[in-house]
């Protein structure tokens, strides 16, 4: 079986029961890590993940080795995932606890904190390493994610955290959207700020912990940022936002773990991450909202409107027109020939847009306020901007100030 058919087999949950359930619970993982990501990210605490993951080493060393205290195994999932989340839980807590009682802002609390607890565990697992304990090659899963040889049990177990994860993120739904955008009023409104974000920050700490078995601690903070930087390129509404994340961060997951599942040889948590990395810049560039080319399209309408307009007004005034894009823009409408004399389509439209120009001009003269509060309130037709009333009126202001420039011009 060549890799293509290998990964389509996987792709189409056809490659065996262990590998779909591992890739649907590497999808139902995504969706919970983008879900909660885009509330961080909206709190503005991406980095703490980043402090949240690499304090879950040395838990996943003490976990082993009370696996093998206990059980005679230290390879059992949920005591190595039991011990992660007390250390990632301490280092949350840490971070907090220096932030609010030190002059050191938050990054630097994080960056103490990671440093620390990421170099106590790479202590820990030497010590382990020099040890007569069977089972440590499986602890380097959790540096750099391994779905290859993972028991359908595991991937059932994270399927199911993640699920639950999921779940209280959509019961908290506008509890958060609220926290997020205007904490203040949140807590006029009775709700518990410090309440939600804790958590808030427990369910990050959940989506660390259980993707250390898939993408691992040096990568799981992709599964947290990167779905929902993605998703902010598609939209600009939070009820949008939330969901298009979650399935940025299904879709990549899953095709990260069925790609890591035809080459195995191959780490599933970088594979993942490539793949996020691919739909956020799919996103970036073509997002009809955000993206670059749409803000590429919208700044070149933008520049051939203001070129037209501005060219019909010299052509109203009997002013040279000098600027190229200008004259190509005025010849390919036909509003003035080869040699910039102008046509009578060409003299038709500069009359309407003299008069319109001269309308916007009164108004904002009478109206200043509102036309400093109106973003480009020249570049369209006046009758599509104000109500008819409004147009109505100003046309009858502008009767004396046509009066009074014909009477100056016979003069």
């Amino acid at each position: 079986m060549t890799f293509l058919e290998s990964f389509l087999g996987a792709l189409t949950l056809n490659a065996g029961y262990n590998t779909a359930v591992v890739s649907i619970g590497a999808a139902l993982l995504g969706a919970a890590s983008g879900a909660v990501g885009a509330f961080v990210l909206l709190r503005k605490r991406s980095l703490v993940s980043d402090a949240m993951s690499h304090a879950t080493l040395p838990g996943v060393v003490i976990g082993f080795l009370a696996g093998v205290w206990l059980l005679g195994d230290g390879r059992s999932l949920p005591l190595l995932l039991a011990g992660a989340a007390l250390t990632a839980g301490i280092g949350m807590i840490s971070v907090d606890w220096i932030k609010a009682n030190t002059r050191l802002t938050e990054d630097t609390a994080i960056g103490t904190v990671l440093s620390t607890f990421f170099a106590l565990g790479m202590v820990l697992l030497t010590v382990l390493q020099s040890l007569a304990t069977a089972g440590q090659a499986g602890l380097s899963g959790f540096l750099l994610g391994s779905t290859s040889g993972m028991l359908s049990s595991e991937a059932m177990t994270i399927a199911i955290a993640a699920g639950v994860v999921a779940l209280i993120v959509l019961a908290l739904f506008k509890e958060f959207a609220l926290l997020c955008f205007d904490e203040d009023f949140a807590g006029s409104t009775g709700l518990g700020v410090r309440r939600l974000d804790i958590a808030l920050l427990t369910l990050l700490l959940a989506v660390v912990v259980i993707g250390l078995k898939t993408v691992g601690l040096v990568l799981v903070i992709a599964l947290t940022i990167i779905p929902p930087v993605a998703a902010r390129f598609w939209t600009e509404r939070v009820s949008r936002f939330v969901p298009i994340s979650a399935a940025i961060g299904a879709a990549g997951s899953y095709a990260g773990a069925c790609l890591s599942a035809s080459a195995p040889d191959l780490p599933t948590g970088a594979l993942i991450v490539l793949i996020l990395f691919a739909l956020f810049v799919i996103s970036m560039l073509v997002s009809p909202v955000r993206g670059l080319l749409s803000a590429l399209l919208r700044h070149r309408r933008f520049q051939k409107i203001v070129h037209l307009r501005q060219g019909l007004l010299a052509v109203a005034h009997d002013e040279p027109i000098l600027e190229p894009i200008t004259r190509k823009l005025l010849i390919r409408r036909g509003y003035v020939s080869g040699d910039m004399r102008p046509t009578e389509a060409g003299w038709s439209a500069a009359r309407r847009i003299d008069r319109d120009q001269a309308l916007w001009n009164l108004w904002r003269e009478e109206y200043p306020d509102e036309a400093h509060a109106l973003a480009d309130w020249s570049l369209k037709p006046i009758d599509e901007v104000l109500s008819p009333d409004m147009v109505a009126d100003l046309e009858t202001r502008l009767a004396p100030h046509d009066a009074a420039r014909a009477a100056g011009g016979a003069a």
